[in-house]
């Protein structure tokens, strides 16, 4: 089971909207061990998967333990907050490998994730592998690299008084962290701020990819939906 299951999209909305596309550009894969089982040489196993991750252009690299390839940084005061260098640093995501944790790999594309499938195969690292997509991408990707799918899990959506949820362009992105971390009120504060032109799309983006501790939140997709509220687009 992944949190990652309820990324909201207007496409699987409640009450989809006619124009709203599929998600075509948010594709993850997980690599988890099961202590005592197959967790031997697990620090290697982990860089392993790390490193054939970033031969395919990921777009966030996560250790749940200690976060993506953007983070937070205690050292910083304030007034560095809008200033800071926030640049990604995949290679402390690597370094940082110590022990069990959930390891996670981002991708734009289904080509991309489906090359690093195909590497996970051959490297034959022991450990559990899921892939969170659309379902349809997810079994594509499984054929394309000769694998027999263990199982499928589906999200059934939002149910109840989905009336009280914030608006869909703040679901869009702040469920993009399954586990809460990406605060729905600043998503909305930041949405004003983009139409305002105070901050750019990207901006707005790596300030949010930082909140998501398993580095799962997937900042080009986050980006685009950014733009898409500033223009009014769908």
């Amino acid at each position: 089971m992944t949190n990652t299951l309820h990324r909201f999209s207007e496409h699987y909305a409640f009450e989809p909207k006619p124009s709203a596309r599929p998600i075509e550009n948010d594709f993850i894969v997980f690599a988890m061990a099961t202590r005592d089982v197959n967790d031997d040489n697990l620090v290697e196993k982990y860089r392993t998967f790390a490193r054939l991750a970033l031969a395919h252009n990921p777009v966030n690299l996560g250790d749940a333990t200690k976060g993506g390839i953007y983070r937070p940084d205690q050292a910083l005061n304030p007034l560095a907050h809008w200033r800071r260098d926030d640049r990604p640093d995949p290679a402390r995501v690597v370094q940082g490998l110590d022990g069990h944790t959930t390891l996670a790999a981002v991708f734009r594309t289904r080509e991309d994730m489906e090359g690093f499938v195909r590497d996970l195969k051959q490297a034959d690292l022991g450990v559990s592998i899921n892939i969170s997509a659309p379902v349809d991408a997810a079994a594509a990707c499984c054929k394309a690299a000769g694998l027999a799918r263990h199982s499928v899990e589906f999200s059934l959506g939002f149910q109840g008084r989905v009336e009280r949820l914030p608006d869909r362009s703040v679901l869009e992105i702040g469920t993009m962290c399954g586990h809460g971390m990406v605060s729905h009120t600043l998503v909305r504060k930041l949405i004003d701020w983009v139409k305002e032109g105070r901050r750019t799309p990207a901006q707005a983006t790596r300030y949010l990819a930082r909140f998501c501790t398993c580095g799962v939140f997937n900042p080009t997709r986050a980006e685009e939906l950014f733009e898409q509220t500033r223009t009014g687009g769908s």
